[in-house]
C-alpha cells in the first residue's frame, strides 16, 4: 500500500477532498502472515473485511495487476456498494493464460513456481494459489454467458509495451464485461509497472475522471 500508484492516488485523493482506503493484503507489506499460505479467495477476504468494517457507503474499486482481478471478484460480491472501477494493467484469470504445460506440471511435482523479481531475487506462486485462482476465473465465463455482471462504469489503463500481463488483456476484459460504460485507455510505452511520471498522471487522469461521470 506505499507502492509509487497507491501513494501517487492517495495523495491526489487527499487534495481533492476524497476518502481513499489502502490495504495490505495477509503476508504482504505491513500485513501479518505468511505469504506462501495465501490463496486468491484469502485476499479477496482480506478486502471485503476490511472495506466491510472501516468504509461505510459507496465504492469505488482501484487494483492494479492481480489486484484487477481482486477488483472484480470484490465487486461482485459487493455489488450493492460498487458504484465504478479503474484497472491498472488488470490480470483477470492469469493462472489460466499465464503458465504454459511445463509450470502446470510443476505445480502438481514441486506445488510452487519461483520467478525471477524485477527487484532482484525471486517471488514464488504457490499451488495453493493457483488452484484458487483456476476457482475464479471470470473471463471465459463472461465471454460464454453474457458478461461479468458489474453495470457501472469501468476505466482500465494498460501500457502498450507490458511485458508481465498482454495489453489484449484489458481488450478481453472490456468486451467480457456487462457494463455498457467501460473506456481503455492504452499508454505507449507503457510497461507493467506504469510508474513513469507520464503514466502516473494518466492513472490519476482516468480515475478522476470516473469520480466526475458518477
Amino acid at each position: 500500500m506505499i507502492g509509487t500508484k497507491a501513494s501517487a492516488i492517495d495523495a491526489w485523493a487527499a487534495d481533492h477532498g476524497q476518502a481513499m482506503l489502502r490495504l495490505d493484503y495477509g503476508g504482504y507489506g505491513e500485513s501479518e502472515g505468511d505469504f506462501e499460505t495465501q490463496s486468491l479467495d484469502d485476499r479477496l477476504s482480506d478486502i471485503l473485511l476490511v472495506i466491510d468494517a472501516a468504509v461505510e457507503g459507496p465504492l469505488v474499486l482501484i487494483g492494479s495487476s492481480m489486484g484487477g482481478w481482486l477488483m472484480l471478484l470484490a465487486a461482485l460480491a459487493r455489488l450493492e456498494r460498487v458504484v465504478g472501477l479503474v484497472g491498472i494493467a488488470p490480470a483477470p484469470d492469469f493462472t489460466e493464460w499465464g503458465f504454459d504445460a511445463d509450470e502446470r506440471a510443476q505445480f502438481a511435482r514441486d506445488g510452487r513456481i519461483d520467478h525471477p523479481s524485477d527487484l532482484g531475487g525471486t517471488y514464488p506462486t504457490m499451488k495453493i494459489f493457483w488452484d484458487s485462482g483456476q476457482a475464479n476465473l471470470l473471463l471465459g465465463a463472461a465471454e460464454g454467458e453474457g458478461g461479468i455482471a458489474f453495470d457501472g462504469p469501468v476505466r482500465l489503463i494498460h501500457g502498450d509495451a507490458d511485458e508481465t500481463v498482454p495489453w489484449q488483456i484489458s481488450i478481453r476484459l472490456m468486451a467480457g464485461l456487462g457494463s455498457a460504460d467501460v473506456q481503455t485507455t492504452l499508454v505507449k510505452g507503457g510497461d507493467h509497472r506504469l510508474q513513469r511520471p507520464g503514466d502516473i498522471a494518466a492513472i490519476l487522469r482516468v480515475t478522476g475522471d470516473l469520480l466526475e461521470s458518477l
